[in-house]
């Protein structure tokens, strides 16, 4: 098979393509992670979910999961990402043998994906639509940084517009490889994208645990002077990060919850498929295995502060995840 390499397209402009610079500022921001109560890295840490914006808006964010994987006898790392930029109605894989990086390429699990392929279930990105899609990449970088110096290789999962019930079948077929003990699984996401630009403008009038009804915010319903957008997006956002938190619940019920959630909120979180895998694969760990998975959300910011209705934000949320 002839070596391929997926150039790392957006380094130099969503992060540094200077690898010194580019290193400096990762470990920047995992020294920078200071956690009370839990001992990093987390001892059995499975999976995380991390955001994928520009680094300057979500690196130290991101970087809170990246500090809590323990990387001892970790081979392989899947990356679920979805897919910003071509309608794909299940999941893809990449053609490529490896993926550039600004401080060192990572090499592709060859084996892995051909076993994945044989299933008949993937379809299989173009060169272009891999280096266009920047949901994988932007956590490239920092998979190289934390497992600077040790072996691996990667297993990167596009993930289309699916429903939580194709979710749930290819979390079955993945759930085999998450739950080998050399394997990490890192999920890709930001929550919301709140502003006109985005057509999301939605709302709740007060904190929780009020009931009182969220509604789309337009030109001529103004927010509660008492009530800023930006803490109606936290409000919006932690209802999710809540329902996907685990214990109390079970991952088989936190899916079906979440898409309860989603279906209500409409909120625009990207990776809201790829989490919906991650869970489908925990929910058939907890039906064959026994499994009693554990997420812990880490670290929320946003990337501004919205007052007005033509203000906008992204918003970012950091977990880690035992099986």
């Amino acid at each position: 098979m002839s070596n391929i390499v997926r150039n790392a397209s957006h380094a130099g402009s969503w992060y540094s393509d200077d690898g010194s610079e580019l290193n400096n500022e990762l470990s920047a921001w995992l020294d920078s992670v200071n956690p009370s109560g839990d001992a990093y890295p987390i001892k059995g840490c499975k999976a995380v979910i991390a955001p994928h914006a520009g680094y300057s808006y979500s690196g130290p964010t991101a970087a809170w999961a990246y500090k809590s994987i323990d990387t001892t006898e970790i081979k392989r790392v899947f990356i679920l990402g979805p897919s910003h930029h071509y309608y794909l109605a299940g999941c893809a894989l990449s053609r490529c043998t490896e993926y550039e990086t600004p401080i060192g390429n990572l090499p592709l699990d060859l084996e892995t994906i051909q076993e994945l392929r044989s299933t008949g279930q993937f379809e299989s990105m173009t060169l272009k639509a891999d280096e266009e899609e920047h949901s994988i990449e932007m956590h490239l970088p920092y998979i190289r940084k934390v497992f600077e110096g040790l072996d691996i290789k990667i297993v990167p999962v596009l993930v289309g517009a699916i429903s939580k019930e194709i979710e749930a079948v290819f979390g079955e077929l993945l759930s085999p490889y998450l739950a080998r003990e050399d394997t990490l699984c890192v999920v890709s996401s930001d929550f919301c994208h709140w502003g006109t630009r985005f057509s999301y403008t939605y709302y709740y009038p007060e904190p929780a645990p009020s009931d009182a009804a969220g509604y789309r915010l337009s030109r001529s319903s103004a927010p509660s002077p008492s009530y800023p957008i930006y803490e109606s997006i936290t409000r919006l956002d932690h209802e999710a990060t809540n329902l996907l938190t685990l214990p109390p619940s079970t991952a088989a019920d936190a899916h079906e919850e979440f898409a309860k959630y989603l279906s209500r909120t409409k909120n625009t979180i990207c990776g809201r498929h790829p989490i919906g895998v991650l869970f489908g694969a925990m929910a058939q760990l907890e039906r064959t295995q026994g499994a009693h998975p554990t997420v812990k959300w880490v670290k929320y910011d946003q990337s501004s502060h919205c007052h007005r209705i033509n203000d906008s934000s992204v918003s970012y949320a950091s977990a880690w995840i035992r099986f």
